[in-house]
């Protein structure tokens, strides 16, 4: 059947229009689906992200306040190697003209010195018998105590030869020193079970305590003076001076009262009682020196409550 052209137009005009709005319909619908799809998501996903956001800025926040702290504990530890390194050189006396001596070589001179002293230094005992009478806490201290007077003796112009007497390897001390002191077994000082009277004559032994009578005047070179190895907070009164009896050995003390006077505290606390490596700096330094005023005024702890007394003040006997 043929149409007229008045029909074939019509039909020709109507009906790719029906299709193109269809087809226009259907891609609104999707686009629409897509455009609500799109919505949704930037919905769901915005809420996180802001979270994401400000954890962000937190670990920032954190991580710029833990760099400048690094920076500053970095700086500090330079200043701090810096100012040990001046003091170093200060008291060595380095300088252009007499640069500082290296690590092996000091530690090769103080090796020699400590060396020549087993033969020709003073010698001086630590009389280590009475540790059974000791706390744990005390046992520590006093194992401190012995690394101290030890680390003196290495810096001295002319070293004591140290002896370690009744210093048994079953020993709650001995074990607490190999523990505490790192290369305890290799000091250069003899370490011995026997006591000072199995190594010495009595007559050449002189102990030093505080409840003696007698105050020490001198150190001599034909004398071996015996410390007691005791912590200065021992509770136990007398108990180097008992000690010293029972060897029948002569006993003298630190002419404290003779060179010092109380000074008025707070606590209203004196005492004369001092740690081994205490009484040892003392030493060394009286045998540098000579003089007891300057010694005590250097070495003698200001806790204790005395101060070295002026010299219109002392006894006639001890004005120099």
């Amino acid at each position: 059947m043929y149409l007229n052209s008045e029909e074939q137009q019509t039909e020709m005009t109507h009906t790719p229009s029906s299709d193109m709005c269809e087809v226009g319909l259907s891609e609104v619908s999707e686009m629409m689906d897509l455009l609500h799809i799109d919505v949704e998501t930037d919905v769901v996903e915005d809420r996180p992200g802001r979270g994401d956001a400000l954890c962000s800025k937190n670990v920032l926040r954190k991580q710029r306040h833990w760099e400048r702290q690094l920076a500053a504990k970095k700086s500090k530890r330079k200043e701090e190697k810096q100012r040990r390194k001046l003091n170093r050189e200060h008291e060595s006396g380095a300088s252009a003209d007499n640069p500082q001596l290296s690590k092996r070589v000091l530690k090769a001179i103080t090796r020699e010195r400590l060396a020549e002293a087993q033969s020709t230094g003073l010698k001086l005992c630590v009389d280590l018998s009475m540790t059974d009478c000791m706390s744990d806490k005390e046992i520590s201290r006093l194992a401190g105590q012995l690394r101290r007077l030890y680390g003196s003796n290495k810096k001295a112009t002319r070293p004591f030869h140290l002896f370690l007497t009744d210093l048994k390897e079953d020993s709650r001390l001995y074990r607490e020193c190999i523990r505490m002191n790192e290369g305890f077994l290799n000091y250069t000082m003899d370490i011995t079970e026997e006591s000072c009277l199995d190594l010495f004559p009595p007559e050449t032994v002189v102990y030093l305590t505080p409840d003696a009578e007698e105050a020490l005047e001198t150190v001599d070179a034909d004398k071996v003076y015996v410390l007691g190895g005791l912590v200065d907070e021992s509770i136990q009164k007398k108990l180097s001076f008992s000690r010293a009896r029972e060897l029948g050995v002569r006993t003298a003390r630190l002419p404290i009262d003779e060179y010092m006077t109380k000074n008025n505290n707070a606590k209203n606390f004196h005492s004369k009682i001092l740690a081994v490596n205490q009484v040892f700096d003392i030493l060394l330094t009286l045998c540098e020196t000579g003089s007891w005023t300057e010694t005590l005024q250097a070495w003698f702890p200001r806790g204790k409550g005395y101060v070295v007394a002026p010299d219109d003040s002392l006894p006639p006997s001890t004005q120099t």
